[in-house]
């Protein structure tokens, strides 16, 4: 018998993937991730594009990153012809315009007034122009998808930097309801323990225990650099203490100078933003400035110029949880205690800086602490973005709750924040934790838990 001979995918196995804007503004670089198959792009899509290339939020960045990639890879040729991909075993990519003669003409379904349905005509004429391939319409628009099915239209989201299995995202921490006696013993004779005492219970860089047996019980963390369990005590910073042990393992892991980037994940009022601030503060010796920032998330695709006033009086609403944060540890003391007067000293000083993301990007910081507060709001390729500016000696927080998202196209499963949790797990530089319990008060606890 003679060998088996590997042949080349027929040009019918190949699919069509139809972007529309909202993948593009996700993922500039969305074009690179269908394998060997082929991408179109409606001339709808080039336009809407156009429409976000001003400003300095992220899908600006994105809208203008995309067009010089469009503009690199065509180089002299045409792009509304077929141009091959710039990546091996890629497919090819091209730019449709609309076509009238229809037999389903999604603008006479559905109206001719949104781009969207001008979109669905461009898949809707792949589909009769390639009969005999898959054509799929790729968006982030959860009703774009569910009109294209109506139309019969294959379409999806777009699944690069999304996370399965999001009910299982890594928490940072496990409870061990029968520690080994030796275990605890050894915790609290020497502060350290070797980690073969857990008896096979999964241990990640920089994970957090709940130790337990009996009446007996500690708290400990796997540190990467002994190789060992270490006994935690809850410490405090600018007098602000941990309520909980979640709350005791997040402050360990921002205060930890070997830590180097830290997620914590939560609900509103669990002390995610409150705890990253006061460490920031008890810190502020051990770094040149501290920036706390937040994606300012707008109306529609109108960029803060558009409101009244100098630039303070645009951001301070956006701005305005951070500074009631920060409020709440200055009135621990009175007016007259130097520590009061410290943290107005060190805000009128820009020696801690809490500004808009936009504000920040592109800086090479170095020797910062830098706390991203609402991460939920940004992507995959945003974060990365922000890690890769880290210099030396600087510590980068991202905060937020996964399930509590401002920005149309994306959710708990593809939001940067769960990204990073899901792939920066093991890591020696980095730790976790995700806060359950609510700290801000009975009503807070039974708005979240009931409502």
């Amino acid at each position: 018998m003679s060998p088996k001979v590997k042949t080349a995918a027929k040009a019918t196995d190949k699919k069509i993937f139809v972007l529309d804007t909202s993948v593009i503004l996700y993922d500039h670089s969305a074009v690179n991730n269908f394998e060997e198959h082929d991408v179109v792009l409606p001339i709808q899509v080039i336009e809407e594009i156009d429409n976000f290339k001003k400003g300095n939020e992220s899908v600006n960045f994105e809208a203008r990153s995309f067009i010089r990639y469009v503009d690199d890879i065509s180089d002299k040729a045409l792009i509304n012809t077929w141009i091959p991909i710039d990546r091996k075993g890629a497919g090819q990519f091209k730019v449709i315009l609309p076509n009238e003669e229809l037999p389903i003409n999604a603008e006479v379904i559905f109206g001719d007034d949104k781009n969207d349905n001008k979109i669905l005509n461009a898949a809707l004429s792949l589909k009769n122009e390639f009969p005999k391939r898959r054509v799929i319409l790729v968006t982030k628009d959860i009703c774009l998808r569910l009109k294209a099915k109506s139309l019969s239209v294959l379409s999806e989201d777009y699944e690069t930097g999304k996370i399965k299995d999001v009910q299982h995202l890594y928490t940072g921490r496990t409870e061990v309801k029968d520690a080994a006696p030796e275990l605890l013993s050894e915790l609290y004779k020497s502060g350290s323990a070797k980690r073969k005492l857990l008896n096979g219970t999964a241990v990640y860089d920089n994970h957090y225990f709940v130790l337990k047996n009996g009446r007996s019980s500690a708290l400990a963390h796997f540190d990467p650099i002994q190789k060992s369990l270490q006994r935690i005590d809850k410490i405090s910073a600018f007098n602000i203490k941990p309520k909980n042990n979640e709350q005791a393992f997040a402050m360990h892991a921002l205060m930890n100078p070997n830590i180097k980037l830290v997620t914590i994940q939560g609900m509103s009022g669990t002390g995610k933003t409150l705890l990253a601030l006061a460490a920031s503060l008890e810190q502020r010796r051990d770094f040149r400035q501290i920036f706390v920032t937040r994606p300012v998330i707008t109306l529609g695709n109108n960029d803060i110029g558009y409101l009244p006033g100098d630039i303070k009086s645009k951001l301070d609403p956006y701005m305005q949880p951070i500074w009631d944060n920060l409020k709440i540890i200055k009135d621990q003391y009175g007016r007259d205690d130097k520590n009061y007067k410290r943290i107005e000293q060190m805000v009128e000083n820009e020696k801690i800086m809490i500004t808009p993301l936009a504000y920040i990007r592109g800086r090479t910081l170095t020797k910062i602490y830098f706390i991203i507060d609402e991460a939920q709001n940004l992507t995959p390729h945003e974060i990365k973005t922000i890690i890769s500016r880290a210099g030396e000696d600087t510590k980068i927080i991202f905060t937020g709750d996964i399930y509590q998202i401002d920005t149309p196209y994306l959710d708990a499963e593809s939001n940067g924040l769960s990204y990073l949790i899901d792939k920066a797990k093991d890591n020696p530089l980095f730790a976790h934790i995700t806060l359950e319990k609510g700290q801000r008060s009975d009503l807070a606890n039974f708005a979240n838990n009931f409502l």
